[in-house]
């Protein structure tokens, strides 16, 4: 994974995409709380990444930056927040070090020191040579993503490529393998992790010599960009719950004026930020997939905090907790969100809603979609024409799009306050399309 951070990037690519290009420089900056100066420079750093990923295409098939986010079926197929893991995933002094000892390591085992030699007597004269602790790191990096393997026995170690998975299948099972990390990438949560292996086995095929038409028998179009990118946090945080530990981060709040401050280490150069530094124990990771939003509920200062994944920036791990405290603030928060459509602990409420079946349709396609979509709700009456569904909920904020989205095969009976606010919306959206 990537060993710096691109929160920077990930705001900026959200703006471009929600905005379609419709601020200024000066606004776009503004928005993120970085200079015209940071945003220019940005901005051309990614066009290098663009330029560099497509440098092998003919002239007339290279790719400006604005065509890798134009809402197409094919350029949909290379999510935003894979392209930011390729534009900055290691550092460009790191590039060259790391690719000299995989390329090593692809041939035979070898030790720290014998690394080292390498890489002083095959980097380039202009590149600064490595010591025996930063050759160490740079093994202990790879290990820790799973790239490479430390070999048993005595010291000293000696490290390989660990490419077992893809020795130990022909290309035909490759393929199979291929084709279902592709699908299970695009149309499952979480799917960063799936496009690396995707990138991987498709890299080794291609060098095998398979036929590309083989290898890319599927299309896919992404309604949410924000899914993906959000992703960037999503692991760190598993880490932490999965450890018990607190993290510290920036957030910006979906109200706020700014969606990003600069890091500044300069005191000279310190200026205000919009952002709340917040230090919370996360709990739970809940994904809405009707609006394609990753939120954290976590506990804090003052109890179970909920916080949206696109506004949280400069995220680190801090201490642990003990065990025990923990477990008492997850039951805490279980208990919470226990009648919660989505995240809300509001009050509860009983939600009663009557579905009319559809004409002379055979299956009952809104029979079905309310009884794998209706959670923990249950038909309570059910007649020729229509049948009553009743859930009990924390509020009705969250359950309303989802009741709202079956137009006219959904009424509302119960509370007669929800009832009422629906009759409003529908009469509102009516007077939308009375005659001018």
């Amino acid at each position: 994974m990537a060993k710096e951070s691109f929160d920077k990037e990930i705001q900026f690519l959200r703006m471009l995409v929600l905005t379609s290009g419709a601020f200024s420089r000066q606004q776009f900056a503004e928005r993120l709380g970085i200079s015209v100066h940071t945003f220019d420079k940005t901005l051309r750093r990614l066009k290098e990444v663009v330029s560099s990923m497509h440098q092998h295409l003919p002239q007339e098939q290279r790719k400006e930056f604005s065509e890798t986010i134009r809402f197409s079926y094919y350029d949909s197929t290379d999510p935003l927040l894979l392209f930011l893991f390729r534009a900055k995933s290691v550092k460009e002094s790191e590039s060259q070090r790391i690719s000299l000892l995989l390329a090593a390591m692809n041939e035979q085992a070898l030790t720290a020191m014998e690394l080292l030699d390498i890489c002083c007597s095959s980097l380039p004269s202009d590149l600064p040579l490595p010591d025996e602790k930063t050759i160490r790191s740079d093994l202990k990096y790879l290990e820790e993503v799973g790239v490479i393997k430390r070999e048993t026995g005595p010291r000293p170690f000696r490290y390989r490529i660990q490419d077992n998975l893809i020795r130990c299948l022909s290309d035909e099972e490759l393929l199979d393998l291929y084709d279902f990390v592709d699908v299970m990438a695009n149309t499952q949560v979480p799917s960063v992790q799936g496009y690396l292996l995707r990138d991987g086995l498709k890299k080794h095929l291609l060098r095998n010599q398979v036929e590309q038409y083989a290898v890319e028998p599927f299309l896919y179009k992404y309604h949410y960009y924000s899914r993906i990118l959000d992703e960037a946090h999503l692991f760190t945080l598993l880490h932490a719950i999965r450890h018990r530990r607190k993290v510290l981060f920036l957030y910006f709040s979906p109200k706020s004026e700014k969606s990003y401050a600069s890091k500044n280490t300069n005191p000279l150069f310190e200026r205000d930020t919009e952002g709340k530094a917040e230090k919370t124990l996360p709990l739970k990771i809940v994904y809405d997939h009707q609006y394609g939003r990753w939120y954290l509920l976590s506990h804090g200062r003052e109890g179970i905090r909920k916080y949206r994944m696109e506004g949280i920036t400069q995220i680190e791990e801090d201490e642990s907790v003990d065990e025990i405290w923990y477990e008492e603030k997850k039951s805490e928060l279980v208990e919470k969100i226990r009648y919660s459509w989505l995240i809300d602990t509001g009050r509860s409420v009983t939600v009663r809603a009557r579905f009319y079946n559809p004409e002379a349709s055979e299956p009952n396609f809104v029979k079905e979609r309310v009884m794998l979509q209706g959670q923990w709700g249950q038909i309570v009456y059910e007649d020729e024409q229509s049948f009553i569904y009743e859930i009990t909920v924390n509020g009705t904020t969250e359950i309303k799009p989802w009741l709202r989205s079956f137009g006219s095969s959904c009424e509302i009976l119960e509370p007669v306050q929800f009832r009422r606010e629906m009759i409003a919306e529908w009469k509102e959206i009516q007077s939308y399309y009375e005659s001018v």
